[in-house]
């Protein structure tokens, strides 16, 4: 890590070690805002998951993506996907991923466990989503848009890889409606515990 706020998460123990040792507990981070370097653990007791098997793709959404409308690239600007999942719109004012969070994420991604699902028009990153890879669970973290379905597109993709390369458990944390057309669900804190422990067993490489 490289900047104040990464120094800072140094002096905290925060390190990219103890991130997957937190996953791997069913913990993750979050910030109050973009501009606010700390960082807290949060533990829902509800918590959101896409179950991988019964993935659904709206009709009008499969219709679009027959026509292809962007190059979906995985792992080729992770920064760059990271960077707008911080920034505020007209819709968000504020975020929860600060440059701590940032920086941490980067440093996973080097070591192979973070990645990035990205849309790209005439070379342009137009949506994406980045998420944390470990044993054959899959935590989604954050996704953007910046031009109609991208970030939808960018789901359906990592789940079409998820599906083939052996994993068993897409995290989203928590519901939304956004995310409710696709079949995301809530589940009880004990059996989303024995969902990830099921999933830790095991490898799936997700490059």
């Amino acid at each position: 890590m490289t900047g104040k706020d990464g120094n800072d998460a140094k002096k905290r123990g925060l390190t990219p070690q103890i991130l997957l040792r937190a996953y791997a507990a069913g913990i993750f981070p979050m910030a109050d805002d973009a501009d606010d370097p700390e960082v807290f653990w949060v533990q829902p007791e509800m918590r959101g998951i896409i179950p991988l098997d019964t993935f659904h793709v709206p009709r009008s959404l499969a219709k679009r993506m027959r026509k292809a409308p962007y190059d979906i690239r995985v792992n080729t600007a992770f920064r760059a996907v990271i960077n707008a999942c911080a920034e505020a719109t007209a819709t968000r004012e504020r975020t929860w991923i600060n440059k701590t969070i940032r920086d941490l994420y980067c440093e996973l991604h080097e070591m192979g466990h973070a990645h990035s699902v990205e849309a790209w028009e005439d070379d342009q990153l137009v949506g994406g989503l980045y998420g944390v890879s470990l044993g054959r669970a899959f935590f989604g973290e954050s996704m953007f848009s910046r031009r109609t379905d991208a970030s939808k597109i960018c789901l359906v993709r990592l789940v079409e890889r998820l599906n083939a390369r052996g994993f068993i458990l897409l995290d989203t944390q928590f519901t939304t409606d956004h995310l409710k057309q696709f079949g995301a669900i809530d589940v009880p804190a004990k059996e989303y515990e024995d969902m990830l422990a099921e999933a830790l067993i095991g490898e799936a490489r997700f490059d």
